[in-house]
C-alpha cells in the first residue's frame, strides 16, 4: 500500500482528474453563466447558486472518460507492467503465491479508485464552496441543496447521498478495472492492456447508442454508470442503481476469476 501512495504517477493521474473540474469551476465563476437546465453536464445549471453541489457536478465530468481512462492505465499496468520490467519473477520467488499476489493487485486497484474519487470530491467541494458559496439563501439552511426532484435536502442528507454516489461509482469503476486487470494478465505490455480495456469502453459506449443493440444494453459495462445521479432524486430511484450494482458485481467476479485462471498458468520465465 505504501508503494501505491508513493508512486508519483498515481498522484499525477489524480491531479489531472481534479484539474478538469477546477478549470470548469473557474470558467463558470469568471463568466457567471451556467448551462441552462437540461443542458451541459449534470448539476452544472445549479452550481452558480450552490457550490455544495459541485462535487456531484465534478463526478459527472470525470466519470464518462477521464476516470475510466485513469483506471484502465493503472489496472493495465498492475501485472503487465511488472512482467515487462522483470520484477514479476522476483515477486513470485517469495512465498506469496500467485492467487495472493493477484488479490493484492485487486485491493490496490480498489484503493486507487477510492483515493481518486475521494480527492476529486474534496477538491470540488472546496473549489465549489469558495467560488459559489453554499446556497443558504435558496434553501434556508447553510449547505442545503435542492434535489433533482425539487425537494430540499439538508447538509446531512446531502452528505449521505453523496457518499452513496461515491460508493456506487467506486463499484462501477472496480468492475471496469477488473476487466483491465484481466487484460493485464494476458500481456506483458501495460499499454496494450490499457488500450484493450479502453476498446471495451468505447465499444460499450457505441453500442449503447444503437437501437439494434437493445438486447445487449442491460449487460454493457457502461450502461448503468450514470445511475448514481438517481441518489439525488427524491425519492431515490433504486431500480437502475440495484441493477448497476448487480451487473458490476458480476463483472468483478467473472473477470477476476478469468484473471486468476490465466495468471495461475502465466509463463514468467521468458
Amino acid at each position: 500500500m505504501r508503494k501505491l501512495v508513493g508512486r508519483p504517477r498515481v498522484w499525477l493521474s489524480i491531479v489531472l482528474l481534479c484539474a478538469v473540474p477546477v478549470l470548469v469551476a473557474v470558467l463558470l465563476a469568471v463568466s457567471d453563466v451556467a448551462p441552462p437546465p437540461g443542458q451541459g453536464g449534470a448539476f452544472l445549471s445549479a452550481v452558480l447558486s450552490n457550490g455544495s453541489l459541485y462535487p456531484a457536478a465534478a463526478l459527472a465530468m470525470v466519470l464518462p472518460v477521464f476516470l475510466p481512462l485513469a483506471v484502465a492505465v493503472y489496472a493495465g499496468d498492475a501485472v503487465a507492467g511488472e512482467a515487462n520490467t522483470g520484477t514479476l519473477r522476483y515477486l513470485l520467488v517469495r512465498p506469496v503465491g500467485r492467487p495472493r499476489l493477484l488479490s493484492a493487485k485487486l485491493v490496490a486497484l480498489a484503493v486507487y479508485i477510492v483515493l481518486a474519487v475521494f480527492v476529486v470530491v474534496v477538491t470540488a467541494l472546496v473549489v465549489g464552496v469558495v467560488l459559489f458559496g453554499t446556497g443558504a439563501e435558496a434553501v434556508g439552511q447553510p449547505g442545503g441543496v435542492t434535489s433533482l426532484s425539487g425537494a430540499s435536502l439538508g447538509p446531512e442528507e446531502l452528505a449521505v447521498r453523496l457518499l452513496a454516489a461515491i460508493g456506487y461509482i467506486v463499484v462501477s469503476m472496480l468492475g471496469f478495472g477488473t476487466i483491465a486487470l484481466f487484460f493485464s494478465t494476458l500481456s506483458d505490455s501495460a499499454l496494450g492492456a490499457a488500450l484493450s480495456s479502453l476498446a471495451v469502453l468505447i465499444a460499450s459506449s457505441i453500442l449503447e447508442t444503437l437501437d439494434a443493440a437493445a438486447p445487449l444494453k442491460p449487460y454493457l459495462p457502461t450502461n448503468y454508470w450514470l445511475s448514481w445521479i438517481d441518489f439525488f432524486r427524491d425519492p431515490v430511484l433504486w431500480h437502475n442503481i440495484d441493477r448497476g450494482l448487480l451487473l458490476q458485481a458480476g463483472y468483478i467476479v467473472v473477470f477476476f476469476g478469468a484473471a486468476w485462471a490465466n495468471f495461475g498458468t502465466k509463463d514468467i520465465t521468458s
